[in-house]
């Protein structure tokens, strides 16, 4: 088995691969077609196919593919002292004989197919922008601290630009937000949350519903990770129409 980096030969082949199976694969896909610069893959080859593969983006956020042999040779070519990483469940023991967690969690890859869709959107949207910024941070650090806990004002503002916020207000207070963008392969859902004051009252379904219908007016199909131990996310996102597609291990840790 030989490791190689991605690279102009061999790109071509890497494409081919990873569009067998696009939502496995859409991290991939989106950072090296958009964020190229930050963005490292390795290749684990045999016989001039691939049979894994590694990303690294910005030093610190690692994918694994691949089978079991693959992954545990690309991951011994890992050397960062701490990482957020995201790997298919059962090579979850092979992440935690290198690195101490200092948070895991599984995760559910949901998806929705154009048709399959049934939007309920009962509560008034509204777009979202810079000046929300403050109140979009609080939520996300208070709605999930163990994932979104260090996320700041500067970081959404920064992020306005390739993807799209809406949100449900009371009183002019920000009270539900959910983000979204459109890619060529897919939507993506990205973060969904609503103040603890105001949830089971179907703020996270209107969010979710509107930006799902807004995105397969132009995707086939749009996709949303969520916490395996959170049913009652779930259960909202599969009334809005999405289904499970596949299930990961998520880590945040520093090296033994």
């Amino acid at each position: 088995m030989d490791i190689i980096s991605l690279s102009p030969s061999v790109e071509s082949l890497f494409w081919k691969y990873i569009t067998q199976d696009i939502f496995h694969y859409i991290f991939f896909a989106f950072d090296w077609k958009y964020y190229r610069n930050e963005t490292e893959i390795l290749l684990a080859m045999e016989r001039k196919q691939i049979i894994g593969m590694m990303l690294v983006y910005r030093d610190r956020i690692v994918q694994l593919r691949g089978s079991a042999q693959a992954t545990k040779i690309l991951f011994k070519e890992l050397d960062l002292d701490e990482v957020e990483l995201l790997v298919s469940k059962n090579h979850s023991s092979l992440v935690l004989e290198k690195y101490n967690p200092t948070f895991t969690t599984n995760l559910t890859l949901m998806r929705v197919h154009r048709g399959e869709e049934n939007p309920q959107i009962i509560h008034t949207i509204v777009p979202l922008d810079a000046s929300d910024a403050e109140e979009m941070a609080s939520i996300l650090r208070e709605g999930s601290p163990e994932i979104w806990g260090d996320v700041t004002r500067q970081q959404i503002v920064e992020g306005m630009d390739d993807q799209t916020w809406i949100g449900i207000k009371v009183k002019d207070e920000l009270v539900s937000l959910c983000s979204f963008r459109i890619t060529e392969w897919m939507g993506l859902v990205g973060r969904v949350a609503t103040h603890k004051k105001y949830r089971n009252v179907g703020y996270a379904t209107s969010t979710t519903s509107d930006a799902v219908k807004y995105m397969l007016q132009t995707c086939s199909d749009a996709i949303i990770f969520v916490r395996t131990d959170n049913p009652s996310a779930i259960q909202v996102y599969q009334k809005v129409g999405f289904k499970p597609y596949k299930k990961y291990f998520f880590m945040k840790g520093k090296k033994k």
